[in-house]
């Protein structure tokens, strides 16, 4: 009888340190979200994009370093990387995919249908074959256009070069976004009776040669939201002005570098709204399968008035 008396108050006292034990925190460590970043080549643009892609995250409560890792890779303009940057973000199972610029959207989206991507800087996704359709991505894929009006840049052509008459189109061949905007740029300038000239490149080492070939042929040269034109536009406007021809351009940094004038779109606006897209789908909100592609609402009036200076050309009050 006193052996079970025993026993049983060995058991109450197990008992009694087991439930006065300190409990240990239930609350385990919050996961990591980890965010992979693959950027086609570094132009202000494009890094422009970035930036306000970071610093939108971070304004909604997603901060590198803290909640998220943000892996940023940059292929430095080689498609060739672009697969193999796609391969290693894919490979590290992130959690999201941010792709910047066309090429870089389409060699990770060929790689995988799991992952959500975000897009940004590609001019239309439905033609570069990356949605289904703008309006219904139906994918894994969707983001933020950086569709810039070129109909109204033709038109800022004509009131800046007022007497102009054959515009040459400089751009890179191998750029999907590059053919939907000068297609567009080409429709207006049939309308405003201009003709124009191609002027392609397929790498940065022509970008000199094919401008030079345009001295004595054209009046204006215009050149679109096309990557590898945009990180050498210093070299263009160098030879451009050198010549006394104007250059009407895509996006702000392209005029930073030299260029007369844009009427275009703000990268790190367009960022900031693709990482408003990034927070519904990190919080379950919303499927990339049903996020219409996105654009800015408005568009910046820049030009250069250096350069318009070197050109001897009178900016149009109207356009102070």
């Amino acid at each position: 009888m006193k052996k079970i008396l025993l026993t049983t108050l060995i058991a109450s006292l197990c008992l009694t340190a087991v439930f006065a034990a300190p409990k240990k925190a239930k609350k385990s460590k919050a996961k990591t979200i980890k965010i992979g970043v693959i950027q086609l080549v570094e132009h202000s643009a494009l890094d422009a994009n970035y930036k306000g892609f970071v610093d939108g995250l971070a304004e909604a409560g997603y901060v590198d370093g803290k909640n998220i890792k943000i892996d940023y890779q940059n292929a430095q303009g080689e498609q060739a990387n672009c697969i193999t940057i796609a391969q290693k973000l894919i490979n590290d199972k992130d959690d999201l995919i941010f792709a910047i610029a066309t090429p870089a959207a389409q060699a990770v989206a060929n790689l995988t249908q799991d992952i959500p991507i975000l897009v940004s800087s590609v001019t239309d996704p439905e033609s570069a074959k990356l949605v289904k359709s703008n309006d219904a991505p139906g994918g894994n894929v969707t983001g933020t256009s950086d569709l810039t009006p070129c109909a109204a840049q033709m038109k800022l052509l004509k009131q800046l070069v007022p007497n102009a008459k054959t515009v040459g189109m400089l751009y890179c061949s191998s750029e999907q976004n590059s053919y939907f905007q000068i297609a567009l740029a080409k429709k207006a300038c049939d309308e405003l009776g201009l003709s124009y000239i191609d002027a392609t490149v397929s790498n940065s080492n022509e970008i000199q040669q094919v401008t030079q070939s345009l001295c004595g042929k054209v009046d204006v040269i215009y050149s679109p939201t096309d990557n590898m034109i945009a990180a050498g536009m210093a070299l263009v406007a160098q030879v451009a002005n050198e010549n006394g021809i104007p250059t009407i351009v895509g996006e702000e940094g392209m005029v930073n570098a030299g260029g007369l004038a844009t009427y275009g779109i703000n990268y790190y606006e367009l960022g900031k709204q693709t990482a408003k897209m990034a927070v519904e789908i990190l919080e379950g909100k919303n499927t990339p399968a049903k996020m219409p592609i996105q654009y800015l609402a408005s568009c910046d009036l820049k030009v250069n008035e250096e350069t318009a200076k070197i050109l001897g050309i009178k900016i149009p009050a109207d356009l102070k």
